[in-house]
Parts: structure tokens; sequence; C-alpha cells
């Protein structure tokens, strides 16, 4: 899952040595937390938060998969 967040994340930065995903596991949930310079923060967000609504529905669908619940929260 980490790859396809950097497959989609990185063509949109400019700093994308500063892209990292970090995940939080617990029972139910796995949280994919995605870090980017602050400089690129727009870009990955997007105009009303469109961009960063289709990343979460890929991500949602990936994870679909799985039994448990899939996340992705946008950090700076």
């Amino acid at each position: 899952m980490e790859d396809l967040i950097l497959t989609i994340v990185k063509p949109l930065v400019d700093h994308q040595d500063d892209v990292v995903v970090s995940v939080e596991e617990s029972a139910t949930s796995l949280l994919y937390k995605l870090s980017v310079n602050k400089d690129d923060m727009g870009r990955v967000i997007g105009k009303q938060g469109r961009i960063a609504k289709s990343i979460r529905t890929l991500v949602y669908a990936s994870g679909n998969r799985s039994e448990k619940k899939v996340r992705l929260e946008i950090i700076e």
C-alpha cells in the first residue's frame, strides 16, 4: 500500500525526497500517514481537497480487500 501511495503522490510534488509514508497498525485499522514538504502541501490537497479525496478513495478501495479499516492522513 505504501508503494501505491508513493506512486500516486511523487509525480505531484517538487520535493520527491521529502515524501514519506508511515503506518500505524491497530487491531481493527491501518492508518497511513503521508508526509510531504510544506511547499508541496497545496499540490497534494488540491483545490477544495479534490486531489486528497481522490488519493483517499484509491487507498480505501485498495484496502477494501483486508479486514481492517484503512485510513489516510496527510500531515506536514
